[in-house]
């Protein structure tokens, strides 16, 4: 029982005391005042009855005092009088039928009033002339009774009614900055650091309060500072310290990510030996702002054009990783590259077009980082032997299809439903039992199955994200997929799935309908979190509120604050793949634990993902992770 009902009902009962002991007290009072009042009436009738039948007893008119004692007795509430001569001893008795009205009979029946009589005897001088007895009707003393208590309990129930009311509302406005502050716990509990409660004027609770405003404000500064250690490791072990770039460790890690993922692309290698001339004329120091300056000129430009990777790889190379494009928007990168180049080689005073080279390598297949590394090395050392500004990798694979070609094939692929899944089990540290499984679709085309490595990327250039995410939604429905095992599924939601709100409505309406829906699971990118967070909110809100559950994908990937996992509160988030890959140093496993203590302190389990060795288990059950996937326990058919 909460703590307002307890009050509520001592309260309850207290009055309930106060207001049945007012009405013992007024029963009784007016019982014994109206029993006091008819043997007053009693007497005085008595004694005057008495006086009056004197003058026609002496002269024995009986008719005389016949007519004066029904006068008398039809005038009162009398039950029985009772006259006797003493002469000859005749008794004459008049009977009262007078009913009780308005008295319900049960309260008759009490018997309240005891039978009042009165006997005297009438006399003249020394003469006893007649006997009187008279007996008093209680009718008179029930009806008064009632009435009293009628009206009182009216009163009462009135005063009784505006005491409990004003007792809530006062109590409500009593206890509401009690309330607050069991909210306020909740959200603490929560991991959820909100703004300090206003302090109330009442002194026992103003105590308290200020006692949780402390505890959340000492909270949110140790969350804060996992925060700010995350960011601080992060620029120690990932970022370049002169151009304030990624490093190579992070370069090698992205690119193991990207080529375990369904993307499309292409790596860039260039090498700057125009800086070498500024390092000779000018010094390292003039040097090291030029690369500074470079940098962010880079970053201005090119992120306009596609979204890409820039990192300093050397002392004059750099990397550009170019996460999804085809070969028209990457020579659109490579022309902005190569003008912004020219332009910051004009400013230190060199020739533009000259010492500078650029190698390209696009992804095709499957390929491994070796291969990518090894073709875009190839084609930087191909640009430098023939004195050319850039060089493209020559590969003899073809496209499976065209542009248009794929849009027909997708378009049916969703229509139709014509995706086959595999699934990937997500498995807990401690007893390997599965957490959720991860869900992978192919497609079959003319007979060979294509990998969602292959039409992924055509998927997103197509705008076609959000009718993929319904297909497999529904087509998990339909065949019945979650009824096969009792983890839940994990779903990877797509870039347009989540800003698109036709598909937050459709889901909605979807999970509402859906018997299953806590066994679904849907993934969404870190990136998109911080490219629309706003629509990435209203998403997690309807995901939670229907009961199923989500997470956040290739966490820790993103350059940016963690604060935003107490806005949307995901049940898991799943580590990047990179960090599989980064070295087994002091302090690259510094960043990792700093990323999962970040999780963790938040309530939120951690899956290490690229888990494909058990020294990378092992090292990731050292940063005490909750579960792990990888190709150590490899996606298998649905069927």
């Amino acid at each position: 029982m909460t703590l307002f009902r307890q009050i509520y009902t001592l309260l309850f009962v207290l009055f309930l005391l106060v207001v049945a002991s007012l009405g013992y007290v007024q029963f009784s009072e007016t019982q014994s005042f109206l029993t006091k009042q008819m043997e007053s009436d009693l007497n005085n009738t008595s004694h005057s009855l008495g006086i009056m039948l004197v003058p026609d007893l002496e002269a024995g008119d009986i008719v005389g005092a016949e007519t004066l004692i029904n006068v008398i007795f039809e005038g009162g509430y009398y039950q029985q009088v009772k006259l006797t001569w003493l002469v000859d001893g005749k008794q004459q008795v008049w009977e009262n039928p007078v009913t009780i009205e308005g008295v319900p009979q049960w309260f008759i029946d009490l018997g309240l009033f005891k039978t009042i009589k009165r006997e005297s005897t009438i006399t003249s001088g020394w003469i006893q002339l007649a006997r009187l007895e008279i007996t008093a009707h209680p009718g008179f003393g029930y009806h008064e009774l009632w009435r009293t208590m009628t009206n009182a309990i009216i009163v009462f129930s009135i005063l009784f009614l505006i005491a409990i009311i004003s007792a809530r509302v006062g109590l409500t406005w009593i206890l509401k900055p009690l309330h607050d502050i069991a909210e306020h716990a909740k959200e603490i509990a929560n991991r959820k650091f909100g703004p300090d409660m206003q302090v109330p004027k009442t002194v026992e609770l103003k105590s308290v309060v200020q006692a949780f405003n402390s505890m959340s404000d000492q909270l949110k500064q140790i969350f804060n500072s996992l925060d700010e250690e995350v960011g601080e490791l992060r620029k120690k072990n990932l970022v370049d310290q002169v151009s304030g770039l990624p490093n190579r460790q992070y370069m090698m890690g992205r690119l193991n990510s990207w080529l375990s993922e369904p993307k499309s692309g292409a790596l860039m290698m260039a090498k700057f030996d125009w800086l070498e001339e500024v390092h000779s004329k000018y010094g390292y120091q003039v040097r090291d702002e030029t690369i500074k300056l470079l940098s962010d000129k880079m970053k201005q430009h090119l992120d306009g054009v596609a979204t890409s990777v820039i990192t300093r790889i050397a002392a004059y190379e750099f990397a550009f990783l170019i996460t999804s494009s085809e070969h028209e928007l990457t020579s659109k990168y490579l022309q902005t590259l190569i003008r912004t180049i020219n332009q910051e080689i004009s400013k230190a005073g060199c020739k533009p077009n000259e010492q500078f080279a650029i190698g390209i390598a696009e992804r095709t297949g499957q390929m491994t980082v070796t291969d990518i590394l090894a073709q875009a090395d190839n084609a930087l050392q191909k640009s430098l032997q023939e004195n050319k500004v850039f060089h493209w990798f020559e590969t003899s694979e073809k496209q499976l299809f065209t542009r248009e070609q794929w849009r027909e094939h997708l378009s049916n692929a969703i229509t139709d439903g014509k995706f086959k899944f595999k699934w990937q089990p997500i498995l807990l540290n401690q007893t390997e039992s599965i957490l959720q499984r991860e869900l992978y679709c192919q497609l079959e085309i003319n007979g060979k199955m294509v990998h969602a490595g292959q039409f992924m990327p055509y998927v997103e250039l197509l705008s076609l994200g959000s009718l993929l995410d319904r297909c497999l939604i529904k087509t998990i429905h339909s065949k019945k997929l979650l009824d096969r095992n009792f983890e839940p599924v994990a779903v990877n939601l797509t870039f347009q799935s989540i800003s698109d709100k036709e598909f937050h409505q459709w889901l909605d309406k979807f999970l509402r309908t859906s018997t299953l829906r806590e066994r679904f699971c849907f993934d969404i990118p870190e990136a998109a979190v911080y490219s629309d967070p706003e629509a990435c909110q209203a998403l997690c809100a309807i995901i939670r509120d229907n009961g199923a559950h989500f997470g956040i994908d290739h966490f820790g990937r993103q350059f940016g604050s963690m604060t935003y996992l107490q806005n949307i509160r995901p049940s898991y988030v799943k580590l990047d793949q990179s960090f599989a890959y980064y070295d087994d140093n002091a302090h690259s496993s510094e960043l990792c634990r700093a990323l999962i203590n970040v999780a963790k302190g938040l309530d939120i389990e951690v899956i290490a993902t690229g888990v494909e060795q058990e020294t990378q288990l092992k090292r990731f059950a050292l940063l005490k992770t909750n579960a792990y996937m990888g190709f150590i326990s490899p996606p298998v058919a649905v069927e």
